[in-house]
């Protein structure tokens, strides 16, 4: 991967993650119970569901992390290193993490008493198939990576095998 696509491709990373935060912090503001609340408190602290979202939330930034460094290794031509298989392993870890909080939020939403749980639900299962997809790639690309690992240590391995300079 060219170092000026790596670049861009993190500065997106960066964007989501700030528009994500900046969600996180003004949603609770604008719309559900807290809507007409008007202290600190009130808004961020009294109600657990929310609370809940922000945990949950931070596998998402972890994830988020994860893929800068995984693009970082990219750029500067590492991507095919131990570090990269483990950073790719923990975005998987992450994704996984996202999807067992989407699915606890399903149950408290759907053990609430209300009559419009339609619009969480669809929500939820949209956040749990994009972090299902997350993880699907992120396992294709640590077998791919794992292999490619593989078949380098053994290519070196081999007696009488010589890498040259020029051929890397």
């Amino acid at each position: 991967m060219q170092r000026a696509s790596a670049i861009f491709l993190q500065a997106v990373v960066i964007l989501i993650g700030i528009g994500a935060l900046a969600f996180l912090i003004w949603e609770p503001q604008a719309e559900g119970v807290n809507a007409h609340a008007t202290g600190f408190a009130e808004i961020y602290l009294d109600d657990p569901f929310l609370a809940y979202g922000y945990v949950a939330s931070l596998s998402f930034f972890a994830a988020l992390y994860q893929a800068f460094k995984v693009l970082g290794y990219a750029g500067h031509g590492t991507i095919f290193s131990a570090a990269a298989m483990k950073a790719l392993r923990t975005l998987k870890r992450c994704a996984l993490a996202m999807i067992g909080f989407v699915a606890g939020g399903e149950i408290l939403i759907l053990l609430q008493p209300s009559d419009d749980r339609a619009g969480g639900v669809v929500m939820g299962l949209l956040i749990a198939f994009s972090a299902l997809t997350m993880a699907a790639i992120a396992t294709i690309l640590e077998r791919n990576l794992q292999t490619a690992l593989d078949a380098a240590a053994e290519t070196q391995a081999r007696p009488g095998t010589h890498i040259s300079a020029s051929a890397t």
